[in-house]
């Protein structure tokens, strides 16, 4: 069921401030748990699903995943079918000579991001990145003008593809994988019973500054709030060793420092053990990148935390993530949710 979804949301446009399309798709997902959903003006989409036990002593509790994607936005066409582009989000440019594309124009149109062939390099030119005003997207029209518009869209053009061992590779997984696991989490707690009034807010902008969750939360004014967002895997060249990665195989990260609520995160972690449910320990000193960010200082301040996915390669075209993950976060959170009383306060005060 998650693999399906990942495939499927893969194919969905939404860069950052563009997330119409992909919103649609989340609001159709969401509806199979909820007949309560909501999008608005800005296409956060929003699940209420309010426990069977659920009394006004309970706690509101909104949880958050970006559903937008980094992408380009076209600044200028020529007649030859070559598009110039600015990006939408923190990308990294040494990628892009060979990157594949699809321009949303009038139509879908495939590209390659075009640069000169190391065999026509002056000597100055040949150990520099190439910046990206001197790139360009090659689509072959010849007609590109009546296709594709200024302030079109582009997204990588990197459908879901499976590795070994269970691992999938693909474009947005950052934080696609994070609404998956609102989607886990919803079917988790259609097993339990539990009391709190609960928020699954797949937000947007959240890459151009954590926009989406700061419009959910001060709007919903939660008394908890969970965001979901993914965090660097290991690889051989940064190593759980150098204390910036985490491990790919051993459950989902959950962050400690000034962004999270210390007492919140512990529940969260107990709940976690009782279930023998695995995850890692992550420290961040300072204001996470996260919808984290923004519920922690939402009105007069969310008790919150932050759980995330290992990701390797973020913000390229194939990020590659462990979907077991996915389903085993959705299961933490629905029991941490389950597992809270009317007694819930002392989880969430000093």
């Amino acid at each position: 069921m998650t693999e399906k979804f990942l495939t499927d949301i893969g194919t969905e446009c939404g860069t950052s401030g563009y997330e119409a399309p992909v919103s649609e798709f989340i609001k159709a997902e969401f509806e199979k748990y909820s007949n309560d959903v909501t999008v608005d003006n800005y296409y956060n989409v929003v699940a209420r699903v309010k426990g069977d036990s659920y009394t006004e002593a309970m706690p509101k509790i909104l949880l958050c995943a970006h559903m937008d994607e980094i992408g380009f936005i076209v600044k200028s066409v020529d007649d030859n079918g070559f598009i110039k582009v600015v990006t939408n989000g923190g990308m990294d440019v040494r990628l892009f000579p060979g990157m594949e594309v699809i321009v949303h124009g009038k139509r879908d149109v495939r590209g390659i991001f075009g640069a000169k062939p190391p065999h026509i390099l002056k000597a100055d030119e040949t150990n520099k990145t190439i910046p990206l005003d001197d790139l360009y997207i090659d689509t072959g029209l010849s007609n590109a003008s009546e296709i594709i518009s200024i302030g079109d869209i582009v997204t990588y053009d990197s459908p879901l593809t499976k590795l070994k061992n269970g691992f999938v590779m693909g474009k947005a997984m950052d934080d696609r994988a994070g609404v998956a696991i609102l989607l886990a989490a919803m079917r988790e707690l259609e097993k339990l019973k539990f009391g709190a009034d609960v928020y699954f807010g797949a937000t947007v902008q959240e890459e151009l500054g954590v926009k989406g969750a700061t419009m959910l939360a001060y709007r919903i004014a939660p008394d908890i709030g969970i965001a979901i967002d993914v965090t660097h895997g290991s690889t051989p060249d940064a190593s759980v060793a150098t204390g910036n990665t985490v491990p790919m195989d051993k459950g989902i990260s959950v962050t400690v420092g000034p962004n999270i609520h210390p007492k919140l995160c512990e529940r969260m972690c107990k709940v976690a053990d009782e279930n023998n449910i695995g995850y890692v320990i992550e420290a961040c000193p300072r204001p996470t990148g996260t919808d984290a960010r923004a519920l922690q200082i939402s009105r007069e301040g969310v008790p919150s935390v932050l759980l995330s996915i290992p990701l390797r390669y973020m913000h390229t075209p194939n990020e590659v993530i462990n979907p077991k993950t996915v389903d085993t976060a959705g299961k933490m959170i629905a029991l941490f949710i389950a597992s809270l009383g009317e007694d819930w306060q002392q989880w969430t005060s000093y």
